[in-house]
Order: structure tokens, then C-alpha cells, then sequence
């Protein structure tokens, strides 16, 4: 059952099964292990961040397709979600027209782009997206009566999904509408990584890989490469629409800042090579480490800048404002010593035994 769920793609490396089963268990059961406002948002947070670095690997690691869109398609399901539910009302059915409406428009983008796009070398591809993601955030940041513009938009979600909403108690722990949003946002990311998993696993995705390894020889044996890769582009920019609708729903606010910006794109890349690109399971170990280090970090070092306080010189390396600094520190040394990244290391070393 578990190999048929995981599309075969059974990771057999003793410390890759322990990692990703520890991540599994520790996002499944958040509200009940660490029941803190602040653990749970940051659990919800890397279940779609796993979903948005999965689908980006799509098409970076499977295709070898470098987009600097994809938060631009992120954006279009928080945007769907947020202008359905700003204007239906907080319903059911205004969170499913405006995923609908966001999903559809990223695929058609992407279609757009594609087809115009995917012919030219991948450098000049890479400029596009940029060009293209840049106009959208100063078209959304303009049109104010829409989008709220650089305030962005707060709306209401149904009121099962608000904190307000008491089902009762079970384990020791209030069920309330949180805890009932935070399993909606993990249940269907589950579902989704599952769905991506499978597709990379499917002979579509073992044709994604031959036009990475060699586009020219994979178009010479029959393949038209540019069907494949619009395709790709087009199910990654569905995938990270779908991952911007649940975290639209989840934050109940949809803002350039939170979904569009370039700072996020960045992180996606890091995320991507931090886990190791082509791998699914490289997804999940890279947004749950790299979220963790972005939310903890700062508070492990103001904890460590108090037990130093006596060393002049190491009290101001640890301080707290100092923490984006050793972040880039340790993703400095993952890509040093983990240059194929973490989940590519570890099959390495199985591979070398």
C-alpha cells in the first residue's frame, strides 16, 4: 500500500526514511505535540511550501526549465481565493471559485508563456519569466480597487475555519476552527505531493528527464520537446497556484509581500537546492529545514547571545540581528558539503556502499 502511495518511488536510505517519516509525523500530529499558535502557523506554512518546492522541482529539477515565475503563479490562487471571498462571501463555494479561477488563469499563463518562451535558450526563458513575474506584482500593486494594492486583502473564511468554532475536546486538546484549518491545509497538501509524486514517477516524467539530460537527443527519438515542457510548465504553475490558495485560506490575507515578491522566489531556489533538485523527497526535507532555521533561528541566537554575554566579540557574531548572516552561513555549507543536495547525498552514500 505504502509503495503503491508513494508511486514506487520508495526511499530505501535508512536516514532519508527516518528524516522524512520524523517530518510526516511531526507535521500530522503539530497541534497536538507543540499546540503553540506560532508551531502550528509554522507547520501549516511548510506543508504548502513543500507543495510550492515540489512543483517548482518540476520544472527546475525533472525539466531542467529555469522560471523565476513561479511565486507569480503562487500569487494568482491566493489572489483567486482572496477576491472570490472578498466579494462572494465566506463560503465554501467562494474558496472553490476562487481556487478554480486562480488554477485556471496560472495554467493559461503558463501556456502563454510557453508557447512563446520555451523555444529560446533557457537563459533568455529565465529573463522572461523574470520580466513577465516583475509586471505582474506592479499590476497587482497598482490596481488598488481589486487587489488592495501594496495593503493587500483581508477577507473572511467560513467560520468552521475560525477560531471561534468550538467541535470539542479530544486528546487533551480544544478542536477548533484552527485546528480544523490547519488539517485542511495538511490533508490536501499531503494529497497534492502524493499526485506530484507520481507524475515524476509516470513515464510523462521520465520523459521530463531525458529532455534534461539531452533535449536534442530526446527531440531526435521522436519527443516533441516543446509539448513536454509546456506541459511541465503548465502542471508546476497549477501546483503552485493550488499551494497559493491553501495559504490564502490559512492567513485569510493575500498581499504582494506574502506572495509575489522576489524574496520568495529566492527562497523557493534555496529550498530547492538545499533538499536536492529532481527529487521529490529533496522538496520536503529543504522547505521543513529552511523554514525552521528562518523562524527559530533568530531566537536560538538571542538564547545563545545571553550565555555569551562575557565574550565581547562572540556576543555581537551570535546576536539576533545578526541571524540573516548565519542563515546564508549554513546554506553556504549545505551547498559546500551537500552540493547535490541533502536527499542526493544521502542515495550517493548508498549507492557508494
Amino acid at each position: 500500500m505504502i509503495r503503491w502511495l508513494l508511486s514506487g518511488d520508495v526511499p530505501r536510505q535508512p536516514v532519508l526514511v527516518v528524516v522524512l517519516a520524523a517530518i510526516l509525523i511531526g507535521l500530522a500530529f503539530t497541534p497536538f505535540i507543540f499546540p503553540g499558535t506560532r508551531t502550528v502557523d509554522t507547520a501549516a506554512r511548510i506543508c504548502v511550501f513543500i507543495v510550492l518546492v515540489a512543483s517548482y522541482d518540476l520544472l527546475l529539477g525533472y525539466t531542467g526549465i529555469v522560471s523565476f515565475a513561479h511565486t507569480m503563479f503562487f500569487g494568482l490562487g491566493a489572489y483567486g481565493v482572496a477576491i472570490a471571498s472578498r466579494n462572494l462571501g465566506a463560503g465554501w463555494d467562494s474558496i472553490l471559485i476562487g481556487t478554480a479561477a486562480g488554477t485556471v488563469s496560472a495554467v493559461a499563463l503558463a501556456l502563454l508563456i510557453g508557447l512563446f518562451s520555451l523555444r529560446v535558450r533557457a537563459i533568455f526563458f529565465a529573463m522572461v519569466t523574470l520580466a513577465v513575474a516583475s509586471a505582474f506584482l506592479i499590476l497587482v500593486s497598482q490596481l488598488f480597487a481589486i487587489t488592495g494594492g501594496e495593503d493587500g486583502l483581508n477577507y473572511r473564511v467560513p467560520q468552521m475555519l475560525t477560531p471561534a468554532f468550538n467541535l470539542g475536546d479530544f486528546l487533551g486538546q480544544r478542536v477548533d476552527g484552527r485546528m480544523i484549518g490547519y488539517y485542511l491545509v495538511f490533508t490536501v497538501a499531503l494529497a497534492l505531493f502524493l499526485v506530484l509524486l507520481r507524475i515524476v514517477n509516470s513515464p510523462f516524467g521520465r520523459v521530463l528527464q531525458a529532455i534534461r539530460e539531452n533535449d536534442f537527443r530526446a527531440e531526435a527519438i521522436g519527443y516533441r520537446t516543446v509539448f513536454y515542457r509546456t506541459a511541465a510548465t503548465c502542471l508546476s504553475a497549477g501546483f503552485a497556484a493550488l499551494a497559493g490558495a491553501l495559504l490564502a485560506v490559512w492567513l485569510r490575507y493575500t498581499g504582494p509581500d506574502t506572495f509575489l515578491s522576489l524574496d520568495i522566489m529566492i527562497d523557493i531556489l534555496l529550498m530547492v537546492v538545499i533538499g536536492g533538485m529532481g527529487t521529490m523527497y529533496g522538496a520536503a526535507i529543504g522547505a521543513t529545514l529552511f523554514i525552521l532555521a528562518e523562524t527559530y533561528l533568530r531566537g536560538v541566537m538571542g538564547w545563545a547571545a545571553e550565555a555569551t554575554g562575557a565574550i565581547p566579540v562572540l556576543t555581537d557574531l551570535v546576536h539576533p540581528d545578526r541571524w540573516l548572516l548565519w542563515l546564508g552561513l549554513l546554506f553556504i555549507l549545505s551547498v559546500y558539503f551537500f552540493p547535490s543536495g541533502i536527499v542526493g547525498r544521502l542515495r550517493l552514500r548508498r549507492h557508494e556502499r
